[in-house]
This record gives structure tokens, C-alpha cells and sequence, in this order.
């Protein structure tokens, strides 16, 4: 029950235990195309260019940015949290000249704010994270595609911690690159980055194609800007999935198949229904926290559905009162980073934990634990809060 990765569900599972099959068996490349069409249902786009990148989220991150972004491009990254941070060094490392504005951890950024820094920096690429899990934060990004527009800037956010349990659609906010991960509302394990790209990205990337010394012709040029990394080249991984299918790596088969099921779960549900399951049994969570008597960080205008933020509580061992819930009951919940970092506990409800007996069952073993730290919490209250909550609910 922490931020991620939580329990992947069952079904996804025994989709992984299927027997291997080779990326060009006609079998496979069905399957690949499947999976391109489920991640546009996923996504909320019509791009060609969804696809998935083989690692976890991470890798998602650095295919988007080392693809689209040469050395000494200009980016702009917004930081609200640890995952901002991450932004911008993926985006230094790459030789970008990288600008930030950084907020207050909690908060977040409001429109203007940003079309204040994009005026002064002239960006190539606005690089975004939607929800930041280390402060349970969504920057909203409405009007963002607009202003990337009118500026003439490629627009990219990271929607790992958010994709499935938060309303989000690709092509509605105007966006060129979105990368996301598995493990946290689309339930499923770490290890494969569904990813989307408009044609205006695919564009900026492709003009920087070069085909690696052995699977190109005798008259392939190397392009004066080719992407810096091999394993990461968009352009490549394009015609990979594409109908060229240009022998790239080898596809992580089992992580194909986990990824599939994750989408065909999602769309099954409905994506609409999907984010309010999240945000009903997020709301369950947050009452029973706050019927505990316990404090919530951050800014609840903007908090995400599927994680909380716990402030913990005054002469209590964070780290003590997580080892006993994971020790005597079996449940994990997350500390966080930077200034949070043994100040907040991260309780998540996300992916197949979205549920109510999830919920009951961390709030009673977490007052449990709480008492017998002699925190002063609401005998009952947790659980109380919460089937309040799904009662009005009804």
C-alpha cells in the first residue's frame, strides 16, 4: 500500500507466465500491434507512435528526452518534487542548457507562472511530471498545450504515478510525448514504459534517424544530431514497432504480455470508471487518515487519488511504525525524499490495491501499530471515517 509498485493483479500475472515467443513470429507482432492499440485507448490519442519502451518508467523517461532533445537544445523543467529533479539531470546529461522554476514541495505551479518562464527561456521542450509521487501532488495541465503552442514548444510530462487513476487525455491537453510505467495505477510489475508521441514529435526525432553499422544500407547517412544513446533511439524503436520492423533489440516478451494485460484490464473497466475507483477509495483513504487524527501534507486541491501524504506524528518512529505494519500485518507503505524524508509516510490506493477491504485493512492495522507507539489516535476512527465515506458513497 505504498506509491508504487503495489501487488500487480492476478490477471496480469498469469498473462507473464505464458511461454516466450520470438518478436517477428506472426504471433508476436500481432500482439504488438494489439498493444499499440490498447495504449491509445490508455493514452486518450490517436498517435500512430504508442508504443512500449522495454525498462521501467525510468527508461521511458530517458527515451522521450534523449530523442528529442540535441546538446545544447534549451529545456524547461518545472520542479515540484524529486521527480522534477530527475527532469533535469536526464536533460543535462543529454548536454541540453536546462532552465528550471521550482516550487514549494506540496504546492504547485499555476499557468501563468509557467508562460512566465517559457517567455523568458525559449524552450525546445516544456518537461513536465503530472503527479509527483514523493509529494502526492498533480501539476493540472490544462492550457499548458495551448501556451506550448502558441510559443512554438514541444510539450512532454511523465505520467508514471498518475496514468489510470487520474483524469488525463493525451490529444485533448495538446501533448507531444508522454511516458509512463506499469507498477502503480495500471497494476502491473516495474519493468515496461508504455509511451505515446504526436506526429510534431515524431518529426523532431526522426530528423535525427540514424541506422546502427550492420542492419543499415551501404548508403545510410549518419545524421549530424543523432540520438546519443543506441538502446534509447525513438527513431529506431519506431520502425521496430513499425511495419518496417527493423531488428532492433529483443523484445521483453513476458513484459509485453504484463503490459498488454494492464491495458486490456484498463480499457475492460473504462478508463472514466477506472480513475473514479481511484478516487473513491483515495477519498476512503485520506478520511480515515484524517479520522485517526492524523495530518495530511501537501495541498488537497491538487492531490492525486491514488497516494496520501501522512504527516508523522510527533515522537513516533517513522521507520519503526512502517517495519511493524509490513512485519505483523503485511503491508508496506512508503517514506519519501529530500525535505519529506522521515516526515511523511506515503500511503497509496492504487491499481488492483484500489479497493475497499485494502483500505479497511490499513486503517485498522495502522491505528493498531500507532497505539502501541503511544500515538494519541482516534480509537476507530479510521475505519469509521472510511465506511462513512462508501456509505454516502452509495
Amino acid at each position: 500500500m505504498g506509491p508504487g509498485p503495489i501487488n500487480a493483479d492476478p490477471r496480469v500475472l498469469r498473462a507473464m507466465s505464458a511461454q516466450l515467443v520470438g518478436q517477428y513470429d506472426p504471433a508476436m507482432t500481432a500482439y504488438m500491434n494489439e498493444t499499440m492499440a490498447l495504449y491509445r485507448a490508455v493514452f486518450r490519442t490517436a498517435n500512430e507512435q504508442t508504443l512500449l519502451i522495454d525498462g521501467t518508467s525510468r527508461a521511458g523517461i530517458e527515451a522521450a528526452i534523449v530523442s528529442l532533445v540535441a546538446p545544447g537544445d534549451r529545456v524547461l523543467v518545472p520542479i515540484f518534487g524529486r521527480f522534477g529533479h530527475l527532469l533535469r539531470e536526464i536533460a543535462e546529461r543529454v548536454g541540453a542548457e536546462v532552465h528550471v522554476i521550482e516550487r514549494e514541495w506540496g504546492t504547485v505551479f499555476t499557468e501563468a507562472e509557467i508562460e512566465a518562464a517559457i517567455v523568458e527561456t525559449r524552450p525546445k521542450l516544456l518537461a513536465v511530471v503530472h503527479g509527483d509521487t514523493s509529494t502526492t501532488v498533480a501539476q493540472p495541465l490544462e492550457g499548458l498545450g495551448e501556451l506550448c503552442e502558441k510559443h512554438g514548444v514541444l510539450f512532454y510530462t511523465d505520467v508514471t504515478a498518475s496514468l489510470g487513476g487520474n483524469a488525463f487525455a493525451t490529444d485533448a491537453l495538446g501533448l507531444d510525448a508522454v511516458t509512463a510505467g506499469l507498477q502503480k495505477c495500471l497494476g502491473g510489475p516495474s519493468g515496461s514504459a508504455p509511451a505515446t508521441f504526436s506526429a510534431k514529435a515524431v518529426e523532431v526525432i526522426n530528423g535525427r534517424k540514424s541506422i546502427e553499422a550492420g542492419i543499415a544500407g551501404s548508403d545510410a547517412e549518419i545524421a549530424h544530431t543523432r540520438i546519443r544513446s543506441n538502446y534509447f533511439d525513438l527513431a529506431m524503436i519506431f520502425d521496430y514497432w513499425g511495419e518496417k520492423r527493423l531488428n532492433h533489440h529483443t523484445e521483453a516478451t513476458t513484459m509485453l504480455y504484463g503490459a498488454r494485460e494492464c491495458a486490456r484490464l484498463l480499457v475492460e473497466e473504462g478508463l472514466d470508471a477506472a480513475v473514479e475507483r481511484h478516487r473513491l477509495h483515495g477519498a476512503a483513504m485520506l478520511a480515515g487518515v484524517h479520522g485517526l487524527g492524523l495530518q495530511v501534507f501537501g495541498d488537497l486541491a491538487v492531490k492525486m487519488n491514488n497516494v496520501v501524504a501522512v504527516v508523522i506524528p510527533d515522537a513516533v518512529n517513522g521507520d519503526a511504525v512502517r517495519g511493524e505494519l509490513l512485519t505483523d500485518f503485511g503491508i508496506e507503505i512508503g517514506t519519501s525524499f529530500g525535505p519529506l524524508h522521515g516526515k511523511v509516510w506515503r500511503i497509496g490506493t492504487m491499481g488492483y490495491n484500489a479497493r475497499t477491504d485494502a483500505v479497511l485493512t490499513t486503517l485498522a492495522a495502522l491505528e493498531q501499530v500507532l497505539r502501541r507507539h503511544g500515538a494519541p489516535v482516534v480509537g476507530g476512527g479510521g475505519v469509521g471515517a472510511a465506511y462513512d465515506l462508501y456509505e454516502d458513497a452509495k
